[in-house]
């Protein structure tokens, strides 16, 4: 018992320290994380301030097709269905960070309200429960981009490291999201690629 806490603990450091070797490419400043518990859902949210307007912000989030070309561990991302009442969509990917990953499909509707709001339930896959919701907001910067979500996993999360991963997994996934609207946006200005 007391080797598998020891496992544990360290796991738990590497993770830590795998954080903070990581560096980001989005000013902390602009990206902000929050996840937690409320029953059996782990409820996550995140902002990002982006240098874009909210036509290229739309066009990269709403690219489901084109998402595993630049969000970490998704590995695919496609539309099964597309008609007046929404879309169904496919993404299968991994979870998780080093010594804990965690194969994770899920199949989504998702409803659209062009250049404001995209709102996604899963339908099937690994997650019980699942809702996510990104919306678009004019801001100073250009565009800020909010994403709120609250999901049941139907696998196992270790209870020290559990929301820590989930943490990790969603900034990451967030960061490169962020990334990819500005990247496009600069393109647009015609500034050079960074």
């Amino acid at each position: 018992m007391r080797m598998a806490q020891a496992s544990w603990r360290s796991a738990a450091t590497v993770l830590v320290a795998s954080w903070f070797i990581a560096g980001p490419c989005l000013p902390q400043e602009h990206l902000t994380v929050e996840v937690g518990r409320d029953g059996d859902f782990i409820t996550v949210a995140a902002s990002a301030d982006l240098k874009a307007d909210l036509q290229i912000a739309w066009e990269v989030l709403s690219n489901y097709d084109d998402l595993a070309r630049f969000i970490p561990d998704i590995r695919s991302s496609r539309v099964l269905k597309r008609d007046a009442g929404g879309l169904v969509v496919e993404q299968k990917g991994d979870f998780g960070v080093l010594f804990f990953r965690h194969a994770v499909e899920v199949t989504m509707e998702v409803s659209e309200e062009p250049q404001r709001r995209i709102v996604a339930r899963a339908i099937s896959g690994s997650m019980k429960d699942m809702e996510t919701r990104y919306d678009l907001l004019p801001s100073e910067r250009g565009v800020n981009l909010g994403y709120y979500g609250r999901f049941v996993p139907d696998f196992f999360l270790p209870p020290l490291i559990g929301l820590p991963l989930v943490r990790r997994s969603l900034e990451r996934r967030c960061r490169a999201m962020a990334e990819e609207i500005e990247r496009r946006a600069a393109l647009a200005r015609g500034e050079p690629r960074r």
